[in-house]
């Protein structure tokens, strides 16, 4: 049977091959440290959840709740920017509720996007910067980009060869998966750039708040001016460990918040009331509970490229993100970033996201997530360490099992 239209667009998801090879070595009794996906390990701070187990007692919150977003929690995000960006917004018109950033990326695309709207969008990046405007008609222009010099030339050419004239251009920094981080002069340039060429500025900013260097990342509405072409996506999951809660937020240009409002008014209730009031308790709070999971993951940062580095494997430290962007080895690099991850786990008892996950640029790394403890991390460097002397000694016995014949 023929395959419908949209599902026909999308490519086989790639990190499933990963996770089906992983169940497989568990099933078999294997005890495999994940540092595949970006799902955190940390529980919920106790003050949260104690708002959540308050408020679900009280039977009028398990009704219908909001699209966009109780009131307080619009107020929460927008008081949430003004101190942390010192930028002002109006909880009424420029600050809606999604649930997850994930979402809300799917859904802007599906309110704004006609069929073959082109996209400039990072390579590599998180899939649905991409594949949200792909599933809703549009055409993406991959831009192997950074956050330097080489970003707006690289945009004007990705302008100067598309047709029609592009509709947005999608950033996200910190990065998933590179965990590269903007400066607010490059914020400022490309601000400059989308309201002299009339494009739409679209900022994934999830990570904003895990950053270990002492320079906290910015935000693009903190441009002047900016608030006229963008909007900014922000998530609660890893921020304060509510991966499972589904909340985040979009923010800025009333007009695309207004489309992607209505959008959402068709599509869903909001999330459980009980949440939305335990989340803007979160937003409302002194930050210390942000404080405290950003010095976990700026530790197990530490551990990560101290113990993988002695392994063998040198690993660039991340200066914001939950992520280390890590070039595969060179005696790998041949194989491609799949099968090298199939191959720490069948080896090394070790799970990492392949590269080529996150666009065909990012085939030479693979991506490991901060999301296991100290002492794991420690051992999946241990782990690492054998493998990679085994191999030194046998190196025909690093094909993968799945690609031998």
């Amino acid at each position: 049977m023929e395959e419908f239209h949209k599902v026909r667009r999308l490519p086989p998801y790639v990190f499933e091959q990963v996770n089906r090879l992983k169940a497989s070595a568990r099933s078999r009794g294997a005890d495999i440290i994940d540092l595949g996906m970006g799902n955190p390990d940390l529980p919920t701070p106790k003050a949260i959840v104690d708002k959540l187990c308050e408020v679900v007692r009280d039977p009028r919150t398990h009704r219908y709740s909001s699209s966009r977003g109780i009131p307080g929690l619009r107020r929460a995000q927008a008081n949430y920017y003004q101190r942390r960006f010192g930028v002002k917004l109006n909880p009424d018109t420029q600050v809606v509720a999604t649930l997850g950033s994930k979402e809300g990326f799917a859904n802007m695309a599906q309110a704004i996007t006609a069929p073959g709207d082109v996209i400039l969008c990072p390579n590599p990046t998180y899939p649905i910067h991409a594949f949200g405007f792909i599933m809703s008609g549009g055409v993406i222009r991959s831009l192997q980009v950074e956050p330097d010099d080489g970003f707006i030339p690289a945009v004007e050419r990705g302008i100067r060869h598309s047709i029609p004239k592009p509709l947005a251009l999608i950033l996200n920094y910190p990065s998933n998966p590179t965990a590269l981080v903007a400066s607010l002069d490059f914020y400022k340039d490309v601000v400059a750039f989308a309201k002299k060429n009339d494009i739409i500025i679209l900022s994934d900013l999830a990570y904003s708040e895990i950053y270990f260097d002492g320079n906290p990342p910015p935000s693009v509405l903190q441009v002047s001016g900016a608030i006229d072409v963008c909007v900014e996506f922000t998530s609660m999951s890893k921020t304060f460990s509510m991966p499972g809660w589904r909340m985040g937020f979009a923010v800025g240009n009333e007009r695309l918040i207004a489309a992607l409002t209505r959008v959402k008014s068709y599509l869903d209730y909001g999330a459980f009331t009980p949440i939305q009031v335990a989340a803007a308790h979160a937003l409302n709070g002194d930050g210390a509970d942000i404080e405290e999971v950003r010095e976990v993951y700026h530790k197990r940062r530490d551990v990560m490229v101290d113990s993988f580095t002695r392994a063998g494997w040198t690993i660039p430290a991340p200066a914001a993100s939950m992520f280390a962007w890590a070039p595969i080895p060179e005696q790998f690099r041949q194989l491609g970033s799949l099968e090298f991850s199939k191959l720490l786990i069948e080896h090394a008892d070790v799970a990492v996201a392949p590269g080529i996950g996150f666009g065909e640029h990012g085939d030479d790394f693979v991506r490991v997530a901060l999301v296991e403890n100290e002492h794991r991390i420690r051992q999946a460097a241990r782990n690492i360490k054998r493998f990679l002397a085994s191999t030194a000694k046998q190196p025909n016995n690093v094909v993968p099992l799945t690609a031998r014949r």
